[in-house]
């Protein structure tokens, strides 16, 4: 039962609200306290994407609550039995947030969550790690061959006479000779 009304709350997870958003991860914390290990497997990869993106936020608030699920001995529990699962799913959004959020009271529950998560399985956060540092290595190569791209095709637009610009274009820019 508590797998279909978590769903519930997700499906209609409010957007834009910061109060609601709120208030709907205090209800979900209320709900996981009594939920079943069995029935919290079903329900985590999705809990735990949103669980992400509301850590965040750039809402100090909601990103507060959310990582006050760290502080609740039952959610841990169930969170370190399946760390497996969980870590790949929260590692990028506590990682980029412990650089990036400007809360310092954030910056500080963001390092007890990668403190904890460290405690559970240090080789699969020294995996996260590695995996995170490669993808954003990955990015950076992919916007410079990005840009390099652009570049490319700009010289080739140069190098074409074939293509006329339209006079009137020229002479609302000033590039008219």
């Amino acid at each position: 039962m508590c797998y279909k009304v978590i769903s519930g709350l997700l499906r209609f997870w409010p957007r834009t609200h910061s109060p609601k958003e709120v208030m709907f991860l205090n209800e979900l914390e209320e709900i996981l306290d009594v939920m079943e290990p069995g029935e919290f497997n079903k329900i985590m990869e999705p809990l735990f994407r949103q669980l992400a993106q509301c850590v965040s936020s750039p809402h100090f608030q909601v990103a507060e609550r959310a990582l006050y699920y760290w502080n609740n001995e039952y959610i841990l529990s169930l969170m370190s039995d399946n760390a497996a699962q969980i870590l790949p799913i929260m590692f990028p959004a506590l990682y980029r947030n412990s650089k990036n959020h400007w809360n310092k009271t954030i910056h500080g529950l963001i390092y007890n969550a990668l403190k904890l998560f460290m405690e559970m399985n240090q080789k699969l956060f020294d995996d996260c790690t590695q995996q995170y540092k490669a993808e954003k290595q990955r990015g950076k190569i992919r916007g410079r061959e990005r840009a390099e791209m652009w570049n490319r095709i700009e010289e080739m637009a140069k190098l074409n006479p074939q293509v006329r610009i339209p006079e009137p274009y020229l002479r609302d820019t000033g590039i008219y000779t």
